[in-house]
This record gives C-alpha cells, sequence and structure tokens, in this order.
C-alpha cells in the first residue's frame, strides 16, 4: 500500500482550521527560516562560552573573516563602526534619475534587488554609525587584526574586466561623493525617498515584503529624519517584528525572511483535492476564495519591462501588490483548476484574467522568469555591490515547466507559439547529462522533476532521447533507500548535483518526475513510494531537517515547513490515480 492519505489529509485541515483566514501557511512551530552564507562565512546564532563559541570563531577565521563577507554584510556592521564606510562600493542615489528607456536604470535589476538598492543608496548617502561599548567589538574576527589594513575589493588580474571598469568607477564616484557640490544628490534623494515610501503603504507588509528591504526602508527612514511616532515608520516596524519567531520550546528566536500564504496555499489546495478532497469542500471552497480575493489589480513595478495593459497576477505574501510574481500565479491558476469558490462565475473571470497576464511575461529567449521580463544584462552581475548572487531575474527552466504545467492543464494547445518557445528554451538549458538547474528549488532534482512535470503536462512524448535523457539522470539519483535527496552544496558545486541525504520533499519531487513516465511498477517508482509510506509519521506528517528552498544560490536558502508534508502527499495521490488508472486499462483490454 503506497498511500497513506488520511492522516496527512487531516493534519493539513486541521492546520487551515487554527489559521482560520482560508489560508494554508506556516505553523509556529517551525516556521520558515533561512541560513545565510556570506561569500563562505557562515553566519549563525553564537552562544557565548562554550565549544560552540569557540568552534564558531575558528570557522569564521578560517574562511576570512569579516572582510570576505558580502558587500550587505559589511554595510550593517559599518552601520555599527565594525566595518569602515570607505572601503564600502559606494551605492549612488543619482541612479534613481536615469530614464526608465536608458540601457541602464533601477528597472534593470531585479524585483528584490531593486527595492534594497533604494534604501541603501539613502543610507549610503547618510551613512549613520552606532558605536559600540568595547566588550561588543568584533575586531576578534578579523584575522590579521584592523590596524594598517586595506580592504578595498580586489581587482582582477586582467587589465580590462566588467569588474575592474566598475571598481574604477566606484573610485570616481567616491571622489564625487566627497565633494562638497553635488548637484543632483538632493533631487535623487528625494525621489528615492518617495519611491520607498510608495511602497511601503497601502497594500505592502513592507518594501518587497523580503526582511532585507524592509530592514533597510527602516534605517532609510531614520536617515531621512523620520520619527518613530511616524505611521509609515510604525507601520513598517510593525510589519518587520511581525517575522519574528520565537520558539522558547527550542529555545531558538530568529527572523523569518518573508512569509508564503499565497504559495503554501496553492500547493496545499492541489495536493488535498488530487488527494480526493472534493472540490466543494469548505476548505477548499474557503482557500479558493481566500486566492481570488488576493489577486493584485494593479500595476506595480513589472509594467516598466512588461507593458501588458492589465493588470492581476498572486504575490508570493499577505500583501504586496507592486511585486506579485509569474512562478506563484501559476501556481494559482493550478489550484483554482481543480476547487470550487463561491462564485464560480468570478473565478472563470480571474483565470482567464491571470493567465494572459503571466503568459505575457515570456522573455525573449523563450523562457519564464520571476517577477519581471528580459531582466537579464550580465555585466550588472560584476557590480561591486552585487555579489549577493541575485542581482538579475533571468529566466530558469523551473518556472518555463511550470508555465508549461499550468498552460498544458488548462487546454492550451501544444501548437501555441508560446509553448514552441518555451520548450526550446528547455532543451537549450537542459544539461548535458539530462539534468536542468533548480533556481528556486534545491536543485537539480527539483528543476529536472519540474521539466518533466511540465513536458508531460503538454503532451510531450516521453519517450524522445533528451526526455528519457533525463528521466535516467533523475532515476540515477535515487538513493538506496529509496528516496531522493540534494545538498544546498550543489549551487557550489555542480559535482555534487543530485547527492545528499533523503528529504520528504525532494522524494516527492524525484517521484512525481518518474510517474511522467507512465509506469507504476517500475522499481524506482515502487521503492519512492515505499519510502514515502514508511517515512511517515504516526499523526500523519513527515519529518524534514534539511534545507530544500533557494532564496539566492549559494547565499540563502529557505525552509518552507509545509513542503515536508503538501509534496508527498501529492506524490503519493498521483501515484495512486497512476496504479487506477493501469488497473483500470488491464480490466478493459481483458474485457
Amino acid at each position: 500500500d503506497y498511500v497513506k492519505q488520511g492522516k496527512i489529509v487531516k493534519h493539513i485541515l486541521d492546520r487551515q482550521l487554527a489559521m482560520g483566514a482560508g489560508t494554508f501557511t506556516q505553523g509556529p512551530e517551525r516556521d520558515q527560516c533561512f541560513g545565510e552564507m556570506l561569500s563562505g562565512v557562515e553566519v549563525g546564532r553564537i552562544f557565548p562560552g562554550g565549544s560552540g563559541d569557540e568552534k564558531a570563531h575558528s570557522v569564521i577565521l578560517r574562511l576570512g573573516g569579516i572582510p570576505k563577507m558580502n558587500t550587505y554584510g559589511k554595510l550593517y556592521l559599518a552601520m555599527l563602526g565594525q566595518f569602515p564606510w570607505k572601503y564600502l562600493p559606494i551605492i549612488p542615489s543619482e541612479a534613481m534619475l536615469l530614464p526608465n528607456w536608458l540601457y541602464f536604470n533601477i528597472y534593470e535589476f531585479s524585483a528584490w534587488t531593486r527595492a534594497m538598492y533604494v534604501p541603501l543608496c539613502i543610507i549610503n548617502h547618510y551613512k549613520p554609525t552606532k558605536l559600540l561599548p568595547p566588550e561588543k567589538q568584533l575586531h576578534e574576527l578579523y584575522p590579521y587584526g584592523t590596524e594598517n589594513q586595506d580592504f578595498s575589493l580586489p581587482r582582477d588580474s586582467k587589465w580590462f574586466t566588467w569588474r575592474n571598469f566598475f571598481l574604477a568607477w566606484d573610485s570616481i564616484l567616491k571622489f564625487v561623493d566627497g565633494l562638497p557640490y553635488r548637484p543632483f544628490r538632493k533631487i535623487a534623494l528625494k525621489k528615492a525617498e518617495a519611491w520607498m515610501i510608495e511602497r511601503c503603504s497601502e497594500g505592502s507588509d513592507g518594501l518587497g515584503a523580503i526582511f532585507p528591504s524592509m530592514l533597510n526602508s527602516i534605517f532609510a527612514l531614520k536617515c531621512l529624519g523620520y520619527s518613530n511616532d511616524h505611521p509609515i515608520v510604525k507601520k513598517c516596524k510593525r510589519t518587520f517584528f511581525e517575522m519574528e519567531v520565537d520558539d522558547a520550546a527550542n529555545k531558538d528566536f530568529r527572523i523569518q525572511p518573508c512569509l508564503s500564504p499565497v504559495w503554501d496555499t496553492a500547493i496545499t489546495s492541489v495536493a488535498l483535492a488530487s488527494s480526493g478532497v472534493p472540490a466543494n469542500d469548505p476548505a477548499l471552497v474557503k482557500a479558493a476564495d481566500w486566492l481570488i480575493q488576493n489577486e493584485i489589480k494593479i500595476k506595480g513595478d513589472w509594467v516598466v519591462k512588461n507593458p501588458y495593459p492589465h493588470a492581476s497576477g498572486w504575490a508570493f505574501e499577505f500583501a504586496n501588490v507592486y511585486y506579485p510574481d509569474v512562478d506563484d500565479t501559476f501556481k494559482v491558476l493550478l489550484a483554482l483548476r481543480l476547487v470550487e469558490a463561491t462564485d464560480e462565475k468570478k473565478k472563470s473571470e480571474v483565470m482567464h484574467r491571470a493567465l494572459n497576464w503571466a503568459k505575457s511575461f515570456q522573455c525573449r529567449n523563450g523562457g519564464y522568469a520571476a517577477f519581471d521580463r528580459d531582466v537579464t544584462k550580465s555585466w550588472l552581475e560584476r557590480v561591486p555591490f552585487a555579489d549577493h548572487n541575485a542581482i538579475l531575474d533571468p529566466p530558469c527552466s523551473d518556472i518555463t515547466a511550470r508555465a508549461l504545467e499550468c498552460f498544458g492543464k488548462l487546454g492550451i494547445p501544444k501548437t501555441d507559439p508560446v509553448l514552441e518557445k518555451a520548450i526550446t528554451y528547455l532543451k537549450k538549458t537542459q544539461e548535458e547529462d539530462g539534468s536542468w538547474y533548480g533556481r528556486w528549488g534545491v536543485n537539480y532534482v527539483y528543476g529536472t522533476w519540474q521539466s518533466l512535470r511540465g513536458l508531460h503536462a503538454i503532451g510531450e512524448d516521453m519517450y524522445q532521447d533528451w526526455i528519457v535523457r533525463a528521466r535516467d539522470w533523475l532515476e540515477s539519483c535515487q538513493n538506496p533507500d529509496g528516496g531522493w535527496g540534494e545538498t544546498c552544496a550543489s549551487y557550489d558545486d555542480p559535482r555534487l548535483k543530485g547527492q545528499g541525504p533523503s528529504t520528504a520533499s525532494q522524494t516527492a519531487w524525484g517521484l512525481m518526475g518518474m510517474l511522467t513516465c507512465g509506469d507504476p511498477t517500475r522499481p524506482s517508482i515502487q521503492r519512492a513510494g515505499n519510502y514515502l509510506a514508511t517515512m511517515q509519521e504516526e499523526e500523519g506528517s513527515w519529518r524534514e531537517d534539511y534545507i530544500t528552498g533557494t532564496g539566492f544560490p549559494c547565499v540563502f536558502y529557505l525552509k518552507y515547513d509545509m513542503y515536508r508534508n503538501n509534496w508527498p502527499l501529492l506524490a503519493l495521490a498521483e501515484l495512486q490515480q497512476l496504479i487506477n488508472k493501469r488497473n483500470l486499462m488491464s480490466s478493459v483490454s481483458r474485457a
């Protein structure tokens, strides 16, 4: 028996009942969290005293200490007097004055970088610094001390590279920054202030609704002279502190990078509906109504790169109207397709509008990105402050494949030019061994599963050589215990692709990828089903200790608490459906 659905369905429905708002989202006991590596320096909680403190200190020094942190990490330390401002790259506010039609402007940055950049350019102008008492200093995290040290960013050995070009410009900008007369600075700061406040106001749970930009906006407002009692400061602080998780039972306090209720609700609705929960079940109707209610109907930042006339789509978070994203929109459409809403006519109208909106985001190369269209100027990756490894928002195979899945299941014909271009994109981005890189999930297991799923949904012949090669790669990564797992380190070292301890979510992805082959008796499929059935815990959930979500590759990763439950449930449901279909066909054949 591969499927143990009853307990997990009840577990998830009970979670929604506790939330009370129609959403399926993280539980308070183990919310979404993130681990961050700043250019190799692991940053974690260092508790005073004991071997843990000593080990953390040794690792930080071995990896280069504070001088090896990325720019944003150093900037926060500079505000505490722990790193010299003069060694930080300039973040010029004058970029706010560049017109949108210019080859370079702030809308050539990814949405999340843009939301970080604008408050940072204000902070960079004022350079606020709070001096810490001696006992709070971090001098011990500089391997060679701080006296007579040059912490400038190193140049490339070649005479001309984009990095050297931008470092030369940084020197010029620093010279200009020190001049008493900067004619455009005041205008630029005013524009940055207005831009930031507009996106922190109504319809937004903070700037970009993500940790770095929300934190930066609070600092920027204080630099600009806003008091703690000002409504915009109070709102920014409130939404920021709402992301705190104080798990006293486990002695764990952390701040989530963002919330993901739309994403979680969409995935979980698909999993429940696929598992036999009726489409008109009150919980699913409630979820559908909530999703419909949260459709975004204003034109946000996306309209600069994609002047589509109608606004629609969904964001990742509760309220983030300037930043709906394509991936969430496709997932919500896949959910609404399977569940009923109180107003079915309205649901149909919303789905039609959102599908056309999302479809319009196809990039020139046929792929789909997360927030914008054609934010792909690779030379920007060499900008000195862009060492967070995500200044761009290029198309990726996993979102493109989810687009194909959505198009196929909503009846868009395979002959549509949009689908043809997307298929061509997937062919071009496939790795030599048959796998696909996963941008938003860890990693090649995620990218390969979703690519196979998308191709299967549009009716592609799954026995073509290039697709069979993907299936064989995925199968080759299955662990001896029947599960799949892949370490986040595969982003740093592709030789680790497909390798890691088995996890519930990654096993579900691997299983669903193999199910596109159409044979439930295949040994790898049976072993994966047995793994999930065996590893299910008594109350119906699965345990997952490893991180399987991706924020910025090589920089930070996301742990979605619902992943350990909704993906295995969906995988087992689809396995059951395939077994039932095969048994039915066998019965008809014998008759």
